[in-house]
């Protein structure tokens, strides 16, 4: 038979007391009924769902077990009548509970695989509890930004806005790209000060000045704040956490619906409390049956360490990743050491350490993981420097490399360690013979390993090459020095477009620029690398080495449309491309999917290309779903990447794009024909924040069973996901079924 140990009930008003009544004539109904019921199939829980309203459609059922090597979650959502069905569950004893829109979370009852059974689900008693599990981004859309008409800032001795916000979409860019990027805005922890109440502080705009400066992102945190206009800024957040703790509610989310309602959820903990996550990886991103069934990894970038998740043993170890021994290589991070004003949760113990730093990881053909990570300290070889004869240091020499490149071989258990001239960021594989691994991250530099000749060789210094990054803006069809110079390499931000601030331009010359550098992908189609930066309003860069670099590579360069001094769109972080050689970047300031078509443009190079906006045409931008910020047409959710599934390893199709919904608990999927979009959500523990995501496919022959799509909780601070201090992050895999009942 089956344990049950409670069928809800919370709170202890009338109708709670006559639901506890009610649910024990049910608990009596459903003993005698389960055993005369056909048993489940096995490695299944099935039932119905139902509460004082009737069937709950689109509700999510969630099980969960520490019987497991570690903590395992499988989450299913409803069907129209309410019924559900928990596949492909481990041995062991769950307790199964209901979240949903509209109710308030249910007591969870024990079962075992093999169960049948229906669960009562107990509507919220006001819209202020049920608002309790909607996602981050909905209580951020009463975020209320300054008016459009505050800009451009006057300073602190006018408007309180800095000079250097120009636009209230650059504003909002800012809240973004700036304060978004170790954690979400719009979670328990950040739309309320209750956890500061001990300090006493003075005013809202007190507590979030302290709370900007807290603990081991504090200084980041608190140069990003600056950047408003600190005072204005503040004000801002103090006014949201305010009209919050007042009572202000955010709009409803729709349920799941449609192909929503098929999508199921398995989270595996890995790592500890304090491991920060960057990114995960279980394929290659060309072949996605590479690695197939196989072991998931993640770097966690706190500790210098791999995380090797096993699915079929339901367990996770660590590996440390190696560095070069040399005296210039640091024992620790630099978060190790204490920090002016101290956490809230840790005081100032030093909880990131570990030399490597890694930051994201990416199979090869071979089944290496190959990582951007610090291989060494600070100290960049003198044949990366001017006055060296190698060649790329000859024709643009190296100044930094704050990030290396390793990999890590399975087979071996070995890590084998490349320095290079250039700082790593993101990588990716190009499809060419040479295997050539292509890096962001060199600020306005692009570097690149040829792995082939490294793995023949052993040499760091011949195996690797990097270029400026230099339009033909002369139009005569490839890069010859001197060179127009970017001043500074800043972006201009006036209104009405871009371009480089350049001292005495000259059209007789080509331009270097400085387009940004995060993202990076690799055109399957030519072996071309596109790449993309998180300046405002934003720009991507096609970028190719030629034949024989360094003189044969050119750049070009494509900004975000801006219309009659409109921004159409801004903020591209994620950049990837789709099998036929269309670019897709995830604008997370203006929250959408934009694609882009080269084979549209007029114009590639030549004087237009100046300002970087002369393909207009070969823009697509899709608005993601979701609320608007509070008086504006903006999204209110954030998108630290996105992906393409080109090879149908969700089961939607190819070509695919997908963003990380990193606001809203989510990965958002589109449908590039009909711009519909199918919202992947994971609604426990709330937190879900994604900074990437792949595919991989185990099993083509078994359907919904054999493909995937895995992203993890990717959060700087998992005491900020639910469950609080002392929650870990997790690693997710995304199916999708045929229907929300398939086994």
């Amino acid at each position: 038979m089956y344990l049950i140990d409670k069928l809800l009930v919370k709170g202890d008003s009338a109708r709670r007391r006559l639901g506890q009544a009610f649910c024990l004539t049910l608990i009596a109904a459903m003993v005698s009924s389960i055993s005369a019921q056909t048993q489940a199939a096995a490695g299944t829980i099935e039932g119905r769902v139902q509460s004082s309203n009737g069937q709950e459609a689109g509700v999510w059922v969630i099980a969960e077990t520490d019987d497991l090597p570690t903590h395992f979650i499988k989450i299913v959502v409803t069907d129209a009548e309410g019924r559900f069905l928990l596949p492909e569950l481990p041995d062991a004893l769950y307790k199964v509970w209901i979240r949903g829109y509209g109710l308030s979370d249910s007591e969870p009852v024990s079962l075992r695989i093999g169960a049948a059974v229906t669960l009562q689900a107990l509507v919220a008693d006001t819209a202020a509890e049920a608002a309790q599990v909607y996602p981050a981004n909905y209580w951020y859309s009463l975020l209320e930004v300054p008016a459009a008409d505050n800009f451009p800032g006057t300073g602190e001795a006018g408007n309180g806005i800095s000079t250097e916000m120009q636009s209230q979409a650059q504003w909002i860019d800012m809240t973004k790209q700036g304060c978004q990027l170790c954690h979400q805005l719009g979670n328990k922890l950040t739309r309320t000060l209750d956890h500061l109440s001990h300090l006493q502080l003075g005013s809202s705009v007190e507590a979030w000045n302290y709370r900007t400066a807290i603990g081991i992102r504090g200084a980041f945190m608190s140069g990003f704040a600056g950047r408003f206009g600190r005072e204005r800024g503040m004000a801002m957040y103090a006014d949201w956490t305010d009209r919050i703790a007042a009572g202000e509610l955010p709009p409803v989310p729709p349920r799941p619906q449609g192909i929503e309602r098929n999508v199921v959820l398995t989270l595996w903990d890995w790592g500890n409390e304090s491991s920060y996550i960057h990114d995960e990886i279980t394929t290659d991103k060309r072949n996605p049956m590479l690695n197939a069934n196989g072991k998931v990894y993640g770097v966690d970038g706190g500790h210098g360490t791999l995380i090797e998740l096993d699915t079929t043993t339901n367990a996770f170890r660590t590996i440390e990743i190696a560095v070069k021994d040399n005296a210039d290589n640091p024992a620790v991070s630099r978060f190790a050491t204490q920090f002016p004003v101290p956490s809230v949760f840790y005081g100032s113990e030093g909880l990131w350490t570990g030399p490597a730093d890694p930051h994201n990881p990416m199979f090869d053909e071979l089944g290496r993981i190959w990582m951007t990570t610090k291989v060494r300290g600070d100290i960049l070889p003198a044949w990366c420097q001017q006055g060296s004869d190698n060649k790329f240091a000859q024709y643009y020499p190296s100044r930094r490399s704050d990030r290396q490149a390793s990999y890590y071989d399975p087979a071996t258990e070995s890590f084998g360690l490349i320095d290079t001239c250039f700082a790593t960021h993101h990588l990716q594989f190009a499809g060419d013979a040479d295997r050539t691994l292509y890096f962001s991250g060199g600020g306005d530099i692009l570097g690149w390993i040829n792995t082939r000749l490294f793995d023949l060789t052993g040499d760091e210094q011949l195996s690797q090459g990097w270029c400026p990054m230099v339009v033909d803006t002369n139009g005569d069809g490839r890069i010859t020095k001197p060179w127009n110079e970017p001043e500074g390499a800043l972006r201009s931000q006036n209104e009405g477009g871009g371009g480089e601030k350049l001292a005495d331009f000259d059209p007789s010359l080509d331009t270097r620029m400085s387009p940004g550098s995060y993202g990076i992908i690799v055109n399957q189609v030519d072996d071309v690398a596109w790449g993309g930066g998180t300046e405002f309003p934003g720009r991507i860069y096609r970028f190719d080495k030629g034949t024989n670099p360094p003189e044969t590579c050119i750049t070009e360069v494509y900004e975000v449309p801006v219309i009659d001094g409109e921004y159409e769109g801004f903020g591209p972080r994620g950049i990837d491309v789709d099998k036929n050689g269309i670019i897709w970047t995830a604008l997370s300031g203006s929250s959408h999917l934009a694609s882009f078509d080269r084979s549209k443009c007029k114009v590639l190079n030549g004087p237009a290309t100046g300002d970087s906006q002369h393909c207009q045409e070969g823009w697509t931008l899709y608005e993601v779903p979701g609320p608007n910020l509070k008086g504006t047409e903006v999204k209110a959710d954030f998108h630290y990447y996105n992906w393409v599934d080109n090879f149908n390893t969700l089961g939607l199709g190819e070509n695919i794009p997908i963003a990380t919904g990193s606001g809203s608990d989510s990965l958002q999927v589109l449908n590039p024909e009909t711009g519909e979009w199918v919202v992947m959500r994971v609604p426990y523990p709330l937190g879900f924040y994604s900074r990437g995501l792949d595919g991989r496919i185990d099993d083509p022959d078994t359907g919904w069973k054999g493909r995937a799509v895995w992203a993890n909780y990717g959060t700087n601070f998992n005491w900020h996901t639910e469950g609080g201090k002392g929650t870990t992050s997790k690693m997710v895999k995304f199916q999708i079924r045929t229907d929300p009942l398939a086994k």
